[in-house]
């Protein structure tokens, strides 16, 4: 079992406070201990903020090209290592090692090479009459990162606050840590200031809050749960920091009523893949499937079959299309919904909350599609972070829109149409960050984020890098 004893801070690798604990790292799929990680407190926050606040010193006064430079070098040090980040997140949180090495480790490489060249496209200042605007980084930042995109949501957030000129102290999920001492080990190598990146392993409720309460830090970035986004927003405001919040979803696909035949299954298709993705464990999954009623036999039958025809298993088997659950925890939470659909009246058109045949280890969920769901159920409304899909019938395409505005969400979502003008035309109402239009593509370039309870701030691209920096003026 490899060490992951020490937290990195202030350029070296340190032993946590005396009195922690340590935390047990348990592959998804095969339930076996992988690693262990210290769990940090308040003290080794304190000492990495305080590295971080001499490294932002340093590193706020570096010109762009010895960013741009170190930005360049983590890139390709992840590029060369990706097939072993790829296979040390599947075996943490279970995707199938095809998706991960395409997602969990290619997206974090091309965020730091983005911001390499970002760094020289940004708008770092600009004149406004007799004003001259500059953009500054806004100091020492406290990322908090959730499991199921582990160093994704962790470039995410590194790449544009050294871009920025920022200091970072990160805490990563304890649940899947490691991809986060590989980073570490990477910009250790690059050789950047003591002090510039700094991490701490533990808890959300010890060195989340602390971070969050710490009146070093300077901002806040948090991807997680809106129970956790609350906390953080309540904490952080003691000391008026800024936060930025990229939370859940319950991310809405309208299939509008003039689209059919081959065009139908591609959205339909679409949509169950972009439901079912790291098994539905994605806070932009499509959960809900608005269609009009009277398509509504052949979406169940389109929806059914292709939720069945995903292979649930090793996430090292070439054949594998969905892995577990995170945890034993969340596989019981996601079953409970299950249950709640059926309770509350929606109609099972496959899976079910019963165990799956045939894989004794591993905490998998049945992928799952209810049909006749009706606006206000309670899987209609929550956030399950589950392969569950939830068919909405619809008579009108107002009351499509009404039904798809019609949660405490607004994080992304999609809309079909045979005609693209209609198509944009209804995206334009949908109150939600992001939409995709007749199966828009993933851009790494957007600007990420959501809309009400899905949080606040923006990811990823120039709207990412912006985040972390302040605004000065100058008169002259």
């Amino acid at each position: 079992m490899p060490a992951h004893d020490r937290f990195y801070i202030g350029g070296q690798w340190v032993a946590p406070a005396p009195g922690h604990a340590l935390h047990d790292v348990v592959s998804a799929s095969t339930e076996e201990v992988i690693a262990r990680v210290p769990l940090g407190g308040a003290a080794d926050v304190d000492r990495a903020v305080q590295a971080a606040r001499a490294g932002f010193e340093a590193w706020s006064q570096s010109d762009l090209n010895t960013r741009a430079e170190a930005l360049s070098a983590i890139h390709a040090a992840l590029a060369a290592r990706g097939d072993e980040i790829a296979a040390l997140i599947s075996r943490e949180m279970g995707m199938p090692v095809a998706t991960s090495r395409l997602i969990q480790a290619g997206l974090p490489a091309w965020s730091f090479a983005t911001m390499a060249r970002l760094v020289h496209e940004f708008t770092w200042q600009e004149e406004v009459g007799n004003s001259l605007i500059v953009r500054e980084p806004i100091g020492v930042v406290g990322a908090i990162t959730p499991w199921n995109y582990p160093l994704h949501q962790i470039a995410a957030k590194v790449a544009p606050a050294i871009a920025a000129g920022c200091a970072i102290v990160l805490k990563p999920s304890e649940v899947a840590p490691l991809s986060a001492f590989v980073l570490a080990e990477i910009i250790d190598s690059v050789g950047l200031p003591p002090g510039v990146f700094n991490l701490v392993t533990g808890t959300g409720p010890v060195v989340g809050e602390a971070l969050a309460t710490h009146p070093g830090v300077d901002m806040v970035s948090l991807t997680g749960s809106t129970r956790a986004g609350r906390r953080v927003g309540e904490l952080a405001a003691q000391t008026i920091k800024r936060v930025s919040l990229e939370l859940g979803g319950k991310s809405a696909n309208i299939i509008l009523d003039d689209v059919a035949g081959a065009d139908l299954q591609a959205a339909v298709v679409d949509g169950i893949q972009k439901c079912f993705l790291n098994s539905g464990q994605t806070c932009t999954a499509f959960t809900r499937l608005l269609v009009p009623r009277a398509r509504l036999a052949e979406v169940e039958a389109i929806a059914g079959f292709a939720a069945q025809a995903a292979k649930l298993g090793d996430p090292f088997s070439p054949d594998t299309a969905l892995g577990p659950m995170v945890t034993q925890a969340h596989r019981e939470t996601v079953r409970r919904y299950i249950r709640k659909g059926i309770e509350e009246g929606a109609r099972l058109v496959c899976g079910g909350p019963e165990p799956v045949e045939g894989l004794a280890k591993g905490w998998f969920v049945k992928p799952t599609v209810f049909s006749d769901v009706k606006p206000g159920m309670t899987i209609e409304q929550e956030e399950i972070f589950g392969p569950v899909l939830s068919i909405i019938p619809y008579d009108s395409e107002d009351e499509a829109v009404r039904i798809a505005n019609g949660t405490p969400y607004g994080l992304s979502g999609g809309v079909w149409s045979g005609d693209a003008a209609r198509a944009e035309r209804v995206a334009r109402r949908l109150r939600t960050g992001m939409v995709d239009i007749n199966g828009g593509v993933f851009n790494p370039m957007q600007a990420f984020g959501g809309y009400k309870q899905s949080g606040n701030g923006r990811e990823l691209g120039a709207h990412g890098l912006a985040e972390f920096t302040e605004i000065k003026s100058m008169q002259r």
